[in-house]
């Protein structure tokens, strides 16, 4: 029987959780539905392009990452994330240029935005509004909508599933409806496993935790997981207040697994959170064993999520969402809100400061 904690305690967790991060990650299911139905709204003024970028930061540019994951094996063009201020050599006016930016003030994808304004791509953009928004309303570009209120990564419905839509509507995806809809019921599944009201003895969210709780959790995903694997990790970081890294098989098996040679006096410090699959391939589920034998006597935990769902969708979001669930739980535990993020606001106050410095001089 595990050990009475806080996360069984509502009135508790309330006190910590004082912006309803908890809340917003369980309503997550309808925010997807909204997303859907928001992006449905767009009227398509493009062709088909010959390649995607979509451009963004943060919880804004993970749902390229999901997207380009899901469809690897499925869009015959390319797919490619953009995380800076300048776009692809290659981009021009084949290219669409999704350009997502939750507020729609962050200044590299407003750079990106920009660029691809003026080298003629086909360009749309999603934002809660602020410059992006303004601008693309001034420039007549497609714009869609989201809702203001929420932290970024809070928002991943809105950053994702806008995305499929409007893959449907440029015809590079056709009949995604039954995995779109198999994939919502999943995750509003995992939504009322997973809720507070849920104790830890049938809350698989929050077990996780509780064995992640003083470690660094390090997550491993391979091949449709590794934007998983990446966004647990910022998830880690940003909700639990904690340092955490990710990687992926079989790469990992490369360079990362040399590391965990290192004293045992360091690496207990770590746990290894494992991404999995029921019909993960018989060569990645061969060296995620083996690296389970090399570093079980290494590290602290060693834990698994287990995908839920037949279709590939599905698959990568339960795997997200249980993940989300957790992070939330595990800054709980700390006894740390989930929502402030003081040192992202403290570097943007100091790189204000100093381009105000360099305008002065």
């Amino acid at each position: 029987m595990p050990k009475p904690t806080v996360l069984d305690q509502p009135d508790k967790v309330r006190a910590i959780d004082k912006s309803n991060m908890l809340e917003l990650c369980e309503k997550t299911p309808v925010f997807c539905r909204d997303a859907i139905k928001r992006a449905e709204k767009l009227k398509m003024p493009y062709k088909t392009p010959e390649n995607v970028i979509v451009a963004g930061m943060g919880g804004s540019a993970i749902g390229g990452e999901l997207l380009k994951d899901w469809l690897r094996d499925r869009a015959l063009i390319p797919i490619e994330i953009c995380r800076d201020y300048v776009l692809p050599a290659y981009a021009d006016g084949n290219s669409l240029v999704i350009t997502v930016s939750y507020s729609g003030e962050t200044e590299e994808t407003l750079s990106a935005f920009l660029e691809a304004v003026k080298r003629h791509c086909m360009v749309i953009t999603i934002s809660s509004g602020g410059h992006l928004q303004a601008f693309s309303q001034k420039l007549k570009i497609p714009h869609i909508p989201i809702p203001t209120g929420l932290p970024p990564r809070a928002a991943i419905a809105y950053t994702f599933f806008p995305l499929v839509v409007l893959m449907e509507k440029l015809h590079i995806i056709k009949k995604a409806k039954e995995e779109i809809e198999e994939a919502l019921h999943v995750l509003q599944k995992i939504s009322e496993e997973s809720e507070l009201r849920i104790p830890l003895k049938d809350n698989r969210a929050k077990k996780l935790a509780l064995q992640i709780e003083g470690t660094i959790p390090i997550i491993y995903g391979f091949r449709q997981y590794s934007a998983v694997a990446r966004r647990l990790k910022c998830q880690f970081n940003e909700n639990s207040k904690v340092p955490s890294k990710f990687d992926t098989f079989s790469e990992l098996n490369h360079n990362e697994v040399v590391g965990w040679e290192a004293p045992e006096n360091f690496t207990k410090n770590f746990s290894i959170i494992l991404i999995r699959d029921p019909k993960e391939p018989p060569e990645i589920r061969k060296r995620i064993e083996i690296t389970k034998q090399i570093t079980s006597r290494k590290v602290r935990n060693i834990m698994e999520i287990q995908a839920v769902g037949k279709q590939k969708l599905a698959k990568m979001l339960s795997t997200m969402y249980i993940g989300d669930f957790a992070s939330i739980y595990l800054a709980l535990l700390r006894g740390v809100d989930p929502t402030p993020t003081k040192t992202i606001a403290h570097l943007k106050q100091e790189m204000k400061r100093k381009l105000d410095t360099n305008d002065e001089t």
